[in-house]
């Protein structure tokens, strides 16, 4: 059941900077979803996430009701089967267009465009400079941020960026306005931009002319104006940490599925003390918790909020992820 101080029981954790934050916001706004938000600090610490007992670090988080969902491709994925199309939330998504969603999500998520997006922010950038900053990413990569480290990286990492632009050019060639032949906006055009908008500005103008990949340029001119449009249409609701917290543990369990896939490769049983982290970024912060569900395209773990007095529900995809027995409590 939805409060009417949170939308549709949906709370966003995120800050502004956040591109993978922006994939969300943009779908929930487009589709016309309401929701609320906790805003959090860019870096580490964030105690309104250590208070619901959570140790995972990267942003967005998003919880309906009493279960909190991990990473972007998995908030997407259960946005999709939680508000099938209505009037009410039009669909961004059609079927014959889900080989190409899932393509284009992992072309800029798995197949390197984000991270070389990180590598192509200009070495010179305020933020850059900012030590707290720099130690944080070092810290949640696992690689250098050091000046010279960035210096040195910088060239092939525009290189990559390129080479991306090349290929949006190739798929825009045939005068589509939208990536997916659609009519409209799809969700196949915000698994493709989100990338390329977060960098976008801040690459050397030299290097990326307009004139030289000029349908990939318009059509992130249109989303850009169109996505801007959508963010005018309504405002999320603003929570503190502590009426985000009240809430979750309030509510009641958005997923009521349970149950362990026998077959899954790591042999694990539903009830088993289990620890679960991220493996390519993040993953020195490990969530414990119960096992729940695991499945081909999930992973559930109970965890006790940080007084212990609650128990909330954590997802986060099955792929990426790492799952395995713990050997005593954290």
């Amino acid at each position: 059941m939805s409060s009417q101080a949170v939308p549709n029981d949906i709370i966003l954790f995120h800050y502004a900077f956040s591109p993978f934050a922006k994939r969300i916001v943009w779908y929930l706004k487009l589709r016309g979803i309401k929701y609320a938000e906790c805003i959090q600090p860019l870096t580490l610490p964030r105690p309104d996430l250590n208070e619901l007992g959570i140790n995972y670090r990267r942003i967005p988080l998003l919880s309906i009701g009493r279960d909190v969902y991990y990473d972007t491709r998995l908030i997407l994925a259960r946005l999709e089967q939680s508000f099938p199309a209505s009037s009410s939330h039009p669909s961004l998504s059609t079927p014959e267009n889900k080989g190409l969603e899932a393509l284009l999500e992992k072309f800029t998520v798995d197949a390197g465009i984000f991270s070389k997006a990180a590598q192509s922010l200009p070495p010179d950038l305020p933020t850059m400079k900012d030590e707290k900053f720099v130690k944080d990413r070092a810290e949640f990569t696992g690689t250098s941020w050091s000046p010279e480290a960035r210096a040195k990286g910088y060239p092939e990492a525009l290189a990559h960026i390129r080479h991306a632009f090349d290929i949006l050019e190739a798929l825009l060639a045939d005068g589509r306005q939208w990536i997916g032949g659609t009519e409209k906006v799809s969700l196949a055009d915000i698994h493709a931009a989100w990338p390329f908008i977060w960098i976008g500005d801040m690459l050397p103008k030299q290097s990326f002319a307009k004139d030289q990949h000029p349908e990939a340029w318009a059509w992130l001119g249109r989303f850009k104006k169109t996505v801007k449009e959508a963010e005018k249409s309504s405002k999320a609701v603003s929570l503190d940490g502590q009426a985000a917290m009240q809430h979750i543990v309030s509510a009641s369990y958005h997923d009521q599925q349970t149950g362990v896939d026998n077959n899954d490769p790591v042999k694990l049983k539903e009830g088993d003390l289990v620890q679960l982290w991220p493996t390519d970024s993040g993953f020195r912060h490990k969530d414990q918790g119960k096992l729940v569900k695991l499945n081909k395209d999930e992973v559930v773990l109970a965890i006790q909020t940080r007084s212990g007095s609650n128990e909330i529900r954590v997802h986060a995809p099955r792929w990426g992820f790492r799952v395995v027995k713990a050997k005593a409590q954290l």
